[in-house]
């Protein structure tokens, strides 16, 4: 499929208060936060001597992050980009992943489509077209 790795997804109540306790691993904001109503969260990238991370917090009370959340779940997805999604779509779903949220545009990515799937280990997984 020729995917590169882009980042982790951080589940997190608040974005202010997980950044001051990432700073001190090394981690600084990435550019601008992002609020996305199609997939209910707001956002921030942190880059530093890890992978990068990508911030997450719901827009809505129950939001898409919820359950993550309930469960103390933090690192909760993988972000790969890739030429032809649709293309990564089929070879995973072949694999046995399950499509959770169709191609959609995504602010965090000035509109490139991005898609999320579970893969049959339960890791899920979004892929970002280049």
């Amino acid at each position: 499929m020729n995917l590169n790795f882009h980042h982790i997804g951080v589940a997190c109540r608040n974005l202010d208060a997980e950044c001051k306790l990432l700073s001190v691993l090394g981690y600084n904001i990435e550019g601008e936060d992002f609020y996305d109503p199609i997939q209910g969260v707001a956002g921030r990238f942190m880059a530093g001597g890890g992978p990068r991370l990508e911030l997450l917090t719901s827009l809505e009370q129950q939001g898409v992050l919820t359950p993550w959340l309930r469960s103390n779940v933090k690192l909760y997805h993988l972000g790969y980009e890739l030429e032809d999604l649709e293309a990564g779509i089929a070879e995973l779903r072949q694999q046995g992943a399950k499509m959770v949220v169709p191609p959609v545009g995504a602010v965090a990515f000035r509109q490139r489509r991005i898609s999320f799937l579970m893969l049959p280990n339960l890791l899920l997984v979004e892929l970002i077209a280049a």
